[in-house]
């Protein structure tokens, strides 16, 4: 699969920014999001402080909301991880690639809202498709970012070997998100449990490499 070469380098009609700008603009992005997930948490601490409740009776009672709350950080962060480990090499953007990520943060914001039903509501199919369907899109936001990305060579500094890499990667976690939504609404018992289905994305990815190269 051979990368091609950007075939109009200087079109106005698109023109190349600087991807500082972006950066620094998604890192923000990111940090609020990451941020606002403790808010549901600072307004039981002051409810159930008015009660005379105790620290360890507070830790009891918000099991749900806490445990929703370190599953979404942690997700935050891995996402913000494997999107800076691709913008790290960009170094220029075109407006097509400036909106591919303002979708990408769309579905960053809207997992505070997500995680903060997933602490205070009864567990339901809507849920689940608001909350793990946040996930899958933004794992397809990536696919067409990394996409983009291989049509765009004059853009970053990304080897080819690493960037085809890398939408196989996309593609895999995107289809695991998609398989985790199904089996959580189809078998309600498991839940949000069937995220841990992700697990299998490095053995999945792993495979593909191996026929690939021996394709």
């Amino acid at each position: 699969m051979s990368q091609p070469a950007d075939p109009i380098p200087e079109d106005s009609s698109q023109p190349i920014l600087s991807a500082e700008r972006l950066k620094a603009f998604v890192d923000a992005v990111v940090a609020i999001a990451m941020t606002l997930l403790i808010l549901p948490l600072m307004e039981n601490v002051t409810e159930l402080g008015r009660e005379g409740k105790t620290t360890l009776e507070y830790l009891q009672e918000e099991q749900a909301p806490l445990w929703s709350f370190a599953l979404s950080f942690l997700i935050i962060a891995l996402l913000w991880i494997n999107h800076h480990r691709v913008f790290d090499r960009v170094e220029r953007v075109r407006i097509p690639l400036v909106w591919l990520q303002v979708g990408w943060m769309f579905t960053i914001v809207c997992l505070p809202v997500s995680t903060a039903m997933l602490g205070a509501m009864p567990t339901d199919s809507t849920q689940k498709i608001v909350y793990i369907g946040s996930l899958l899109m933004s794992s397809l936001f990536m696919v067409a970012t990394r996409v983009y990305l291989w049509r765009h060579p004059a853009l970053h500094r990304i080897a080819p070997g690493s960037l085809r890499r890398g939408i196989v990667a996309e593609i895999v976690t995107a289809t695991m998100f998609a398989i985790s939504l199904i089996v959580s609404i189809c078998v309600p018992a498991i839940g949000y449990s069937a995220l841990f289905l992700l697990v299998l994305s490095d053995p999945i990815q792993a495979l593909v490499a191996r026929r690939q190269r021996s394709s």
